[in-house]
């Protein structure tokens, strides 16, 4: 009988768990565990569900207590990886990822998560490597596939960007944050037409993503053609190594300093103006 009810604690929170109800599902996954009280996949799923309420240090605590009680517990391997991914620690990720590995070479998110830092550091081809993984795990996601179309714009390889991103609406042009991704291609592309619709569909989906709705704005102010004007030098500026931005800067402020003023007061002025525009366009006259 006690069996029975743990089992029926642990399908209730999963199905709540797939429609959000994160709250409900948590009650779930304690009183499985009070029925079980060393039961390591009690503790993991309790972790998984702090994860998902983005309680990283409660989602770190759980997944401990799992680990003690299963060193090799899967899916406090994954809370524990996906916890330190999202705090920014690197030498932590790291390690929690080369252990999740050993445990779990067949998960494709750990790849996936991989090749995100990767992009970060602008290791674009070793990031690339980390998704085909990912894809041969699996190959229907529509998220590797749209991360893949970033990571391909990031290398200057528009075409198989483009091809990608066909590939990634044909599988799933309902996911946010695979519209998230292909919209961070489209602008690298620079279609900014396209980065803006996959913006408003990922809004429109998620509509209580701050993220979502930052990047959204974003596209928005980066389809006005006089912002892109004056923002031209600084992607240029972008794509050099730190020494030459530095000697940039200096001979043009060395050799034409009066318009580097006055393309810093354009600048700006248009970034504050088209975000003006923006908002107003969005959200009325209202303040947000």
């Amino acid at each position: 009988m006690e069996k029975q009810s743990i089992q029926s604690a642990f399908a209730a929170a999963h199905q709540l768990i797939e429609w959000k109800r994160y709250k409900e599902a948590l009650k779930e996954a304690e009183q499985a565990l009070r029925l079980d009280p060393e039961d390591p996949d009690a503790f993991a799923l309790i972790a998984r569900i702090h994860l998902l309420m983005d309680n990283n240090e409660q989602a770190l605590h759980w997944a401990g207590e799992a680990l003690a009680r299963d060193p090799e517990h899967r899916l406090a391997w994954y809370v524990r990886v996906a916890v330190y991914y999202e705090n920014g620690d690197d030498p932590k990720f790291e390690a929690a990822l080369r252990e999740a590995l050993r445990i779990d070479p067949y998960e494709a998110h750990y790849y996936f998560l991989k090749a995100n830092r990767l992009n970060k550091k602008g290791k674009f081809k070793e990031s690339k490597e980390q998704l085909q993984h990912a894809l041969e795990i699996e190959p229907e996601s529509s998220l590797y596939l749209a991360t893949l179309s970033y990571t391909e714009a990031l290398l200057g390889n528009t075409a198989e960007s483009k091809d990608l991103d066909r590939q990634a609406v044909q599988r799933d042009a309902e996911e946010p944050h695979t519209l998230l991704y292909l919209a961070w291609a489209a602008s690298h592309r620079g279609d900014y037409g396209l980065q803006e619709t996959y913006m408003r569909n990922a809004v429109r989906l998620n509509p209580e993503s701050k993220q979502f709705q930052d990047e959204y704005l974003e596209a928005l102010q980066i389809s006005n053609r006089v912002y892109r004007f004056v923002l031209w030098p600084t992607k240029m500026l972008r794509k050099m190594k730190p020494w030459q931005v530095f000697v940039t800067w200096a001979a043009a402020w060395l050799l034409f300093k009066p318009l580097m003023i006055l393309f810093i007061i354009l600048y700006v002025l248009t970034h504050w103006v088209t975000k003006g525009i923006v908002h107003v366009r969005v959200f009325g006259w209202r303040r947000r």
